[in-house]
C-alpha cells in the first residue's frame, strides 16, 4: 500500500493544491488580473496532472478487462472529468455557448487532434496501419446523428419550444447510448476490437521483471477520488480564469478549448502510444470513442441542468462550426472506409485541426 501511495504523489500534490486554493482564492481574485490569470493556468497544470492519474487508473481498468470494454472505461473516465468542469464552471459563471464550444472543441480534438496526429506519426513509423471499419463506420454515424439531433436542429426550434426539445434531445441521447452501448459489449463488440499478429517473445525480460499485479480496488477508489480533487481544483481555476481572460480580447471559445484539452491530455498520450506502437485500433476507439461519448453523454447531463435551472444553453452550432463538422465527419468517412490509415490521411486531419485552432483564434 505504501508502494502504491508512493506512486500517487503528483495526485497528492494535486491534493494539497486543491486545499491550498481555497484560503488563496480570495487574495488571487482581488490582486489584480495577472496574478488571476497565473493563479488560473497553475491550476489547470494541477488539473492535468490528476486527470493523468486518473486515466492511468483508467487504462489499468482497461488492460485488466480488454477491448472493447477498456477503451469504453478510458474514454468515460475523459468525459467524467468533462462533465464535472463543466457543470462547475456553468454554477459559477453560467455562459450560454460554453457547453457547445466545448463539445465542439472536443470534436476537433478528437478526431482531427488525436487521430490525425497519431495517424501521421504511425504512418511515417509503420506506413500503412490496420484497424477494424466496421468501427470507424459505427462510430461515425453515431457521432453525426448525435451532434445533428443536438447541435444542428435546435437552431431551428423556436425559442418557446425549448424545454419539449431539450427534454426529447435528453431522452434521443439516453436511446442511443444505450443502443451503443449493447452493441459495443454485446453481440456486435468484434466491430471494435482487431485481431493482431502476435510478436515474438523475449523471455528474459517478463521472466525476469513480471508486470505487478493490478490493484482493481485501489484503481477504482483512486479514479474516484481523482475526479473530485479536480472538481475542487476547477471551482477556484474558473473564477481566477474568467476574470483573468476578461478584457484581454481573448477570444470566448478559448476557455472551451482549454475544458476540452484537460479531458483529452491523458487520451492523446495513450493514443500516440498506441499508434507508435502499430495499435491503430486503440486510436481508433480512442479518438472517435472519446468523441462520441462527449456528445452522447454530455449533451444529456447539461440539458438536464438547463431544464432544472430553467436558464437554456445556446447549442446550435455556428455556421463555421457546423461547416467544420461536417468536414471533418465526411473526410473521416473517406479515410476510416479501408480498414487502414496512413501518414497522408493523418496529415488531412492534422490540417484540419490546425484550421479549428486558426478560426479559434480569429473568434469564429
Amino acid at each position: 500500500m505504501l508502494s502504491s501511495l508512493k506512486q500517487e504523489k503528483f495526485m497528492l500534490l494535486a491534493l494539497i493544491a486543491a486545499i491550498a486554493a481555497y484560503p488563496l482564492e480570495h487574495w488571487m481574485l482581488h490582486s489584480g488580473q495577472m496574478v488571476a490569470l497565473l493563479g488560473g493556468v497553475v491550476l489547470i497544470a494541477f488539473i492535468v496532472v490528476a486527470s493523468m492519474r486518473v486515466a492511468h487508473h483508467a487504462e489499468q481498468l482497461a488492460e485488466k478487462v480488454g477491448d472493447p470494454y477498456g477503451t469504453m472505461i478510458l474514454t468515460l473516465a475523459a468525459v467524467l472529468v468533462e462533465v464535472v468542469i463543466l457543470a462547475i464552471m456553468m454554477s459559477n459563471e453560467p455562459s450560454p455557448t460554453l457547453v457547445r464550444d466545448t463539445i465542439y472543441s472536443a470534436v476537433m480534438l478528437d478526431i482531427n487532434g488525436i487521430l490525425g496526429l497519431a495517424a501521421l506519426m504511425g504512418g511515417i513509423k509503420h506506413g500503412e496501419q490496420s484497424y477494424n471499419d466496421d468501427s470507424a463506420r459505427s462510430y461515425s454515424v453515431m457521432i453525426l446523428t448525435a451532434m445533428g439531433v443536438s447541435m444542428v436542429v435546435p437552431e431551428f426550434i423556436p425559442e418557446a419550444d425549448w424545454k419539449i426539445y431539450s427534454a426529447f434531445t435528453i431522452g434521443a441521447m439516453v436511446l442511443l447510448y444505450t443502443l451503443f452501448l449493447r452493441m459495443q459489449v454485446g453481440p456486435h463488440s468484434y466491430f471494435f476490437s482487431y485481431s493482431y499478429p502476435e510478436k515474438r517473445r523475449k523471455k528474459q525480460p517478463e521472466e525476469e521483471h513480471p508486470e505487478p499485479p493490478i490493484n482493481l480496488a485501489f484503481s477504482i477508489a483512486t479514479l474516484v477520488f481523482g475526479v473530485i480533487v479536480i472538481g475542487a481544483l476547477a471551482e477556484v481555476m474558473s473564477k481566477t480564469l474568467d476574470l483573468g481572460l476578461e478584457g484581454t480580447g481573448a477570444p470566448p471559445v478559448i476557455t472551451a478549448i482549454v475544458v476540452a484539452a484537460i479531458s483529452a491530455a491523458p487520451e492523446i498520450l495513450t493514443a500516440l502510444r498506441a499508434a507508435l506502437a502499430n495499435r491503430m485500433q486503440s486510436v481508433v476507439n480512442i479518438a472517435l470513442g472519446a468523441s462520441l461519448s462527449t456528445v452522447i453523454l454530455t449533451v444529456p447531463v447539461m440539458e438536464a441542468m438547463a431544464l432544472y435551472t430553467g436558464q437554456p444553453f445556446q447549442m446550435a452550432m455556428t455556421p463555421v462550426q457546423t461547416v467544420m463538422v461536417f468536414i471533418t465527419l465526411i473526410v473521416s468517412a473517406i479515410n476510416l472506409n479501408d480498414g487502414e490509415t496512413n501518414a497522408i490521411e493523418g496529415m488531412t486531419h492534422f490540417v484540419l485541426f490546425a484550421t479549428f485552432i486558426m478560426l479559434s483564434l480569429l473568434g469564429l
